[in-house]
Order: C-alpha cells, then structure tokens, then sequence
C-alpha cells in the first residue's frame, strides 16, 4: 500500500468517525413553534359532556380532525362525548418534528379548553395510539387532571425524538427531557431500511435505559385501557403494554385496567374500535 492511499484511508476513516460523533452528538435547537399546538374542539350534544382527547401517531398532523375518522369522531359526539383532537407536531403551527414537545404546554391547552361550559372537566380521557399513547402516558402519569387512559399500540417507555440524529427526548416536562431510551448506532441499519421492530427491539435490549425511561403509569388518577396486536410490525406493542400491566399489578394499581390483545397488526385497535366504546361506557357513564 501506498503512501498516499495510507493518508486517503486515515483521512476517510478520520472523517467518517468525525460525522459519526457529530450525528450522536448534535442537538438541535428548540425551534420557535415550542408549545404550540393545532386543536380542534368536537362538541356533542347535552351538558356536562365527558372530554376525550385524542392524539395521532408519529406521522404527525392532527389526525382527529381528519375525515378518516369522521365516522368514529361522529359517534363519540353522539354518544354523548365532546373530542378534543390534538395536533402536536407536523400540524399548522406546531413544531415540525416529534421532539421535546411540550406536556405542560399540552396539559395547559387541555385545561383552557376544558373550561368550555357544555364540558365536565372532571371526566377528561387521554387517547392515543402509537407514539400518541406514549404520549398520552406521559401526559396522565404526570398530572392528576386526567381520569382515563385509551393507549393503543402504546409502548412502556418514552423513545427519542423524530429527527435525523434522534438524540433528544420526545417529550419535555418542566423545561427538561423525559429520560428516553436511546436509538444506538446498531439501530441504523434496520431503520435505514424500514425494519422499525428491529430497530425499537434493540433499543429495548438496553435494561438499565429501559429502567430509567419507564413510565411511571401507578401514578396515573384513573382507569386504563390498552389495546395491541400480536402481529406488529412497527415495534413490539403487545409485550410493552404486558410491561404496563405488569408495572400496574407491581403497585397494586388501585383503578380499573385492561389489556386487549387483538389477532392484527399495528392499527388492528382502530379497527377494533368497539373495545373504545366498551371501555367508556363501562367507566364514564354520562351524567
């Protein structure tokens, strides 16, 4: 080997370890959008109406107020239930990425909102599927305001942010990161080529950060439903939420709580939607 090709290989390798530092080093800036969010109030008819808020996933966007969902959406307010649909990144005005959004900014709106005089804000029910059932967990572990949790496909602990190098939190609580569990430098591979359970099960192959990331979901004031398929591809919801569970029954978890295993995949909860309406009849029983 040559001289030269000896000093084009150091300078190639030296680069290559460079931009790896930097991409697990880099953190982005808060943008201007933080706390921001894109809310759209659904009212039912009569008083007194039991408020459930609903979050998409990590495509982002405010997927409750979507006509894909008019028809779900429609029938909560006819039931009796005003929907309050979230858009919290990706969403007009809201931050563009999943990261370190906001939960008191989120928890503050929920509040705001809730003053509205056709609704019982002492009835107000989390709903999220995907990352929005993390973020719903997140959301009612922390704050005492919400008496009910609809997570599906939800996991047990927090995961990075959406951004290119991930390496900040999703969430923020109090101006500081919710402690997350990393996406390590063997995770690219199966990202890079959409392999997303490989890549979250190896995150959670990391015990001691899965520990320190747990949600902390004994602290949650209400009843619990959570709702996956055997058969997700997208990370291993159905074993995550067996985690919550078995957190829950660890600390004699004082409310009611389920765990509904669906033969589908990672939107089988929503096409199983039934369960939703189960749950809130047999824990919100309209005044």
């Amino acid at each position: 080997m040559s001289k030269k090709t000896k000093i084009a290989l150091i300078l190639i390798t030296s680069t290559l370890c460079f931009g790896l530092v930097y991409v697990f080093t880099y953190v982005p800036p808060i943008p201007k959008e933080h706390g921001i969010l894109d809310t759209t109030l659904f009212l039912g008819k009569g008083e007194k109406q039991p408020l459930i808020v609903a979050f998409g996933g990590g495509g982002g966007g405010n997927d409750w107020s979507r006509d894909y969902v008019k028809v779900k959406r429609d029938s909560l307010n006819n039931k009796g239930y005003a929907l309050l649909a979230i858009g919290y990144f990706n969403s007009n005005g809201a931050p563009s990425s999943l990261d370190r959004i906001s939960l008191d900014a989120i928890r503050d709106s929920i509040l705001s909102i809730a003053k509205n005089p056709k609704i019982d804000k002492s009835r107000i029910i989390l709903m999220g599927g995907s990352r929005g059932g993390e973020l719903a967990l997140n959301l009612a572990s922390r704050y005492n305001d919400f008496t009910g949790v609809i997570a599906m496909s939800a996991p047990n602990v927090s995961f990075p942010a959406l951004t290119w190098s991930s390496n900040t939190s999703a969430w923020s609580y109090k101006n500081k990161e919710v402690p997350y569990v990393p996406a390590t430098l063997k995770t690219i591979s199966p990202a890079l080529t959409g392999d997303h359970y490989t890549a979250f099960s190896m995150m959670l192959e990391d015990k001691e950060a899965v520990k320190k990331a747990e949600i902390e979901v004994e602290n949650i004031n209400g009843s619990i439903l959570l709702i996956s398929g055997i058969k997700d591809n997208q990370w291993p919801a159905t074993e995550m939420s067996d985690q919550i569970v078995k957190r829950l029954q660890q600390n004699n978890f004082k409310h009611y709580y389920s765990h509904i295993k669906l033969n589908g995949g990672h939107i089988a909860p929503l096409e199983h939607f039934n369960l939703v309406y189960d749950y809130l009849d047999k824990n919100f029983q309209k005044e």
